[in-house]
């Protein structure tokens, strides 16, 4: 720990640590957060108050002459004028300024020297500094030392509101992005799932202009090779339970990059769901929530303080941020060879898409851009069938370029260093939600298994007649009759109307990004509703 001097930066308070170890941070979150409390494994536990999720549609970001061409501007990214984020910037430092003590975080984000960013984060509540010095790539003391000046700050000033009244503002939150001057504030939110995907949203920016893909995916590698594979897939599809392989090795969880040379992790540690975590059902995880770690929004109680993850009466969005060297089968430094396999997870509610399907470049391209998964009736007030769901390339909130410049990047990225694509469709069989049955996850892994070990690259196909893509007819460990949607579905007229269904969802999902990816990829979804029907 040491102190450092942000004067320059037009903050003026005098005790300003920086890097503090975590017992230090322990000690302090005890000593001045009212609701913080150490769990009986060693976890901080932490709250983020009225806020115990993202704000998207309070994401601002700085329409500059440099870069406002390159943005895909819309809902994701809504504009504000440069003046506007300097009013923001300046509430933010005043209410820093207030602060008797402050903390800085310096660390990086990208494990690969040649491309990762030096992060600053200013923050006054020693739990968001414990989190992103969890999250952040840990610098060693030799680095840090030679840190400079750092390539992002990150202001967080989450206690104070925004001014309501300043043009732009739509509530007391607001969280802008200034890519120009690499700064980002963050004003009347706490989450600390924010400064995370500041930083997330800052590499999806600077990446692509280097011709490196930044993905929202987890990814393994081999134990015997440099090979790895990379996991897309929206919530509920089992992107962390089927990363947590103990037969490979864990790159990151969440948030990579690929290069030239290979991918890299962006991040120092892991952000994983805690809702209903037991020791049996996710191990790695559950052992991970030790000292050092940070238990956000959960209950416990107040006798033993023993967590109750069960209990969502706080938030169901419950979270442990960990060091990635807290799981057991990681790889340090996170970095690894070009995949040979890249696998799209979708939970397909409606029962319609195959357990495993092989993909082209220009049909993952379209899936890419679609980032499709489906919503089960019950799980949502008002939700009484299948809801598609569609997020573009796996993460659409975090996107600052058009979806088609990603999809670009993976098709070059696929066609040069031979890779396969696969969709795997983690949801239902034999008929939707609530006639059919789940994949057992037994299948899935099985599946994963064999696309792994290179045996469903040469597995017999076949071409399904309504989206087109090769349909892996027979797996190792999987049975052959769940393998074709079609044979498990007791009314073969229901399967066709619910394929022509999703088929139509797909079609009008995707015009949205038709006119920046090429004719080729258009062509690449489903048929025609008509000709679907079959």
């Amino acid at each position: 720990m040491s102190k450092i001097d942000l004067k320059g930066l037009g903050i003026e308070v005098e005790d300003v640590r920086r890097n503090v170890p975590p017992c230090v941070l322990y000690e302090d979150a005890i000593r001045d957060e009212e609701d913080a409390a150490i769990a009986d494994t060693g976890a901080l536990l932490a709250y983020s108050g009225e806020k115990t999720g993202r704000s998207p549609k309070d994401k601002r970001v700085v329409e500059c002459d440099k870069s406002k061409d390159d943005v895909w501007w819309g809902p994701i990214n809504i504009p504000i004028e440069d003046q506007i984020f300097r009013i923001n910037l300046e509430r933010a430092k005043d209410y820093l300024n207030t602060r008797k003590k402050l903390y800085v975080v310096d660390a990086y984000a990208g494990w690969d020297p040649k491309y990762r960013l030096k992060i600053r984060v200013i923050c006054s509540r020693p739990y968001h500094a414990l989190f992103m010095y969890t999250m952040l790539i840990r610098p060693t003391p030799t680095e840090l030392e030679s840190f400079g000046d750092p390539d992002v700050v990150i202001y967080n000033a989450g206690r104070f509101p925004a001014n309501r009244h300043t043009p732009g503002m739509t509530s007391k939150t607001s969280v802008d992005v200034n890519l120009e001057d690499r700064e980002m504030v963050i004003l009347g939110t706490e989450y600390a799932g924010e400064m995370k995907k500041g930083v997330f949203t800052m590499m999806n920016y600077y990446m692509p202009k280097q011709e490196v893909l930044s993905m929202h995916c987890s990814a393994t590698c081999a134990p015997d090779s440099d090979r790895s594979s990379i996991l897309f897939g929206l919530s509920g599809t089992g992107k962390t339970t089927l990363s947590a392989d103990p037969k490979r090795l864990l790159i990151g969880d969440d948030e990579h990059c690929w290069s030239d040379e290979g991918i890299f992790n962006i991040e120092g540690g892991c952000y994983a769901k805690a809702i209903d975590l037991t020791p049996d059902n996710e191990p790695e995880i559950f052992q991970a929530l030790r000292f050092g770690a940070v238990l956000e929004n959960v209950v416990y109680d107040q006798e033993d303080h023993h967590v109750n993850f069960h209990d969502t009466s706080i938030t169901q969005n419950t979270r442990g941020a960990y060091p990635i060297e807290f799981i057991r089968n990681a790889k340090i430094p996170c970095v690894a060879g070009h995949p040979s396999d890249v696998i799209f997870l979708t939970c397909d509610a409606f029962g319609v898409l195959p357990p495993v399907s092989k993909l082209t470049p220009s049909q993952a391209m379209y899936h890419f851009i679609s980032g499709y998964t489906a919503k089960i009736a019950g799980t949502e007030v008002g939700v009484t069938e299948p809801q598609a769901t569609f997020s573009p390339c796996f993460g659409g909130p975090f996107l600052v370029w058009h979806p088609g410049k990603y999809a670009e990047l993976l098709a070059e990225k696929l066609e040069k260093h031979d890779a396969n694509v696969w969709l795997v469709n983690t949801g239902w069989t034999g008929g939707a939600y609530g006639e059919g049955a789940r994949i057992k996850l037994k299948y899935t892994r099985a599946i994963v298994d064999a696309i792994h070990s290179g045996e469903l690259a040469d597995a017999p196909t076949e071409t399904d007649p309504v989206f087109g893509f090769e349909v892996v007819t027979a797996c190792p460990e999987v049975p052959d009759e769940i393998l074709v949607p079609l044979h498990t579905w007791k009314n073969a007229d229901g399967y066709h109307k619910t394929a022509a269904k999703l088929a139509s969802l797909f079609t009008e999902n995707f015009q949205k990004y038709a006119s920046g990816v090429s004719e080729a990829v258009r062509q690449s979804g489903p048929v025609a509703k008509s000709t679907a029907t079959g």
